[in-house]
């Protein structure tokens, strides 16, 4: 199923759920796969020889035990360290893993955009991902490089949706630039009103994904308001509210064994 072609709510795995496995990990996508998720959220950075890398933080230093930035570091050298004990994937890993899931891409280098363009001409990768978590500009770069991809709201644009909601009024529909708005709970200090916000997004033909949420209370609460979808580090705490509300929609098929590149210690990881 292409992304986004449900009509039920969107679920998707923050980090590939990061609550319940090393987080952007092949083990962590597969854990969520495994509880029936079609949506996987991930980010990308570019490596020092040019590989996407599925990584969040600009540096090593919080979830392995090397340093400095990711940049600086070859793949071969990111292979030699570990997430919670699981290797770093690029993101053709992950995309060949699991060919039945969809993918949420935060892009976090504007290097990483030709990488990421010419990865996506392939229409086995390119229906399946919805990039996002970048600027307008850098967006749009990436459109030219990739005719066709889709991709979230950039930062302008998001903004411009926000404080539209904030205040009342209508977004204009030159703001509609995508698909997809992935809204965060709080602006800063500031709370989203995800109500408004979502009556407005809607009247230009916007779907709102709202991250990240883990509280069952808060994810009805977002569900009763009419978002679209949910990202949340906590894939087994969603689903339960899904399935309490027959809004469940889970993945049958899709994943295929990993490389054995993808072994710890000699033997293969279990992803479950």
């Amino acid at each position: 199923m292409a992304y986004g072609a449900q009509t039920e709510p969107l679920a998707l795995a923050h980090r590939g759920g990061a609550a319940l496995a090393p987080e952007n990990t092949l083990a962590a996508f597969g854990r969520s796969v495994a509880l029936g998720y079609r949506y996987l959220e991930t980010d990308v950075r570019l490596t020092a020889d040019g590989q996407l890398v599925c990584f969040h933080d600009a540096t090593l230093d919080r979830v392995t035990g090397l340093r400095g930035p990711v940049r600086r570091h070859t793949l071969a050298s990111l292979r030699r360290t570990r997430v919670g004990g699981e290797p770093v994937a690029t993101l053709r890993e992950a995309l060949e893993a699991f060919p039945g899931a969809n993918f949420t891409v935060d892009l976090k280098d504007r290097d990483a955009i030709a990488p990421l363009a010419d990865l996506l001409q392939d229409p086995g990768f390119r229906d399946r991902v919805c990039v996002a978590g970048a600027w307008d500009g850098w967006l749009a770069e990436l459109r030219g490089h990739a005719p066709g991809v889709r991709t979230a709201l950039g930062w302008r644009s998001l903004t411009a949706l926000i404080t539209s909601a904030r205040a009342g009024m209508p977004c204009a529909r030159r703001f509609a630039t995508a698909e997809f708005a992935h809204v965060p709970l709080r602006l800063g200090r500031f709370p989203v009103f995800v109500e408004r916000l979502v009556a407005g997004a809607h009247r230009i033909g916007v779907r709102v994904i709202v991250w990240t949420v883990d509280d069952p209370v808060e994810i009805t609460r977002l569900l009763d308001a009419g978002v679209d979808g949910i990202i949340t580090d906590r894939p087994d705490v969603l689903r339960e509210v899904l399935v309490s509300r027959d809004q469940w929609l889970p993945m049958t098929t899709g994943t295929r064994p990993l490389p054995p590149d993808h072994e710890v210690d000699g033997r293969p990881r279990s992803l479950t």
